[in-house]
Formats: C-alpha cells, structure tokens, sequence
C-alpha cells in the first residue's frame, strides 16, 4: 500500500511544509509560495489558489485519520545541481515532514542520473521544476498531471503516474477549445481540480 495513494497524506504533506520558511531562509525572500501551475499573468493562472498554511499539528490529525498515526518511511528524490538550493530545498522539507511523523531521507543526483532514473518511474516523491513552453496553464497540465497517454500524447511527464479523470476530461476539452475565455476557464478549472487533489505540491 502506497501512503500516498491517499488525499489526506498529501495533505499531511502540504500541511507540514513550511513554504514562507523556504522562501525566507534559503532563497532569501527570491521565490513566491504558489499553489498554481504557473505564474501571474500567464495564460490559465487561477488566482483563486493559494498554497496550504504551515500546519503540523493538523498534518499529524490527517496521517493519523489515514491509518498512520505512527507515521511512515519514505525517501524524497531530486537533483542537486539543476535548480537554485535544490539538494537545500530537499534537505529542509525532509526535516519538516520528519517532524510530524514521516520518516524522510533524501537522494540528491546529478540531473543526468536523475532523469534516467525518474524516466523509469523509480521515484514516489521527488522534485521536478517545469516551463511552459506554450506560455499557458496547457503545457504542465497535459505533461505532468494529465493520466498517461501516449496515444493521446498525454501525461509523457508524470512520472508519479497520477490520475484523476475529472482533470483529465477538462485538459481535454480546454486543448481542444479555440476561444480564449472558455479556454482560460477550462485552464483555471483543471487547475483547481488538480491542486485540490494535490497531484502535484
């Protein structure tokens, strides 16, 4: 049984992260705490998100109303010479869920290795920063949290393989929409409906 195969352990996750902690201390106030896909203005942006508050307390209720009261054992995966303070990054959010009860050790790579390795699908839990090429919410949903697809050229970047068949029917319908406001709503819903399931955090 995969732990995190459960909404409330991701929660737990989310909750025991304290992202205005990272942003302060190891990036030096540089970055912004999000609970979107991508920034504002991009195209698709749902300004209605907002990341989850620091919460350890609750995190704890959550793994315990889970079935893990004890918590449980896993090991975060990310590159340590790709993005600004990765392995740091890593490093700190293993301390913070370790101190609501999930044991967590980390495994920094290189990218190369990285990649090779998260390409056969080796990783549960792991770092992954991403660009929007089409410059709208479009591109990070059909890569990393539409189902995989390779028929359909979906999902070629989930390497979690999550799945959730109401963001799946609604990044479906947005790619195929051509006028931009029912596209945007269609992006801002997938988005909510994704994040709210925590497929990515």
């Amino acid at each position: 049984k995969n732990p995190l195969m459960d909404l409330r352990v991701r929660q737990a996750i989310s909750k025991a992260i304290d992202r205005n902690a990272i942003k302060d201390r190891l990036m030096e106030g540089l970055s912004v705490p999000s609970a979107n896909l991508v920034p504002a203005p991009m195209f698709g942006h749902n300004p209605a998100l907002k990341p989850d508050a620091h919460d350890p307390a609750g995190a704890r209720k959550l793994l315990a109303a889970a079935g893990y009261p004890d918590g449980f054992a896993m090991t975060i995966h990310g590159p340590n010479n790709r993005y600004v303070n990765d392995e740091q990054i890593l490093q700190t959010v293993a301390t913070m869920l370790t101190r609501v009860g999930i044991q967590t050790r980390v495994e920094a790579m290189p990218m190369g290795p990285y990649l090779g390795r998260a390409r056969k699908l080796e990783f549960s839990f792991a770092m992954l920063g991403w660009g929007a090429s089409t410059a709208e919410a479009s591109s990070p949903l059909r890569s990393l949290l539409a189902t995989f697809n390779r028929d359909k050229g979906l999902g070629a970047v989930n390497w979690g393989r999550y799945s959730n068949a109401k963001v799946d029917y609604v990044v479906e319908q947005a790619i195929q929409q051509v006028d931009d406001e029912n596209r945007r709503a269609m992006l801002q819903q997938a988005t909510k409906l994704a994040m709210d399931d925590l497929g990515i955090m």
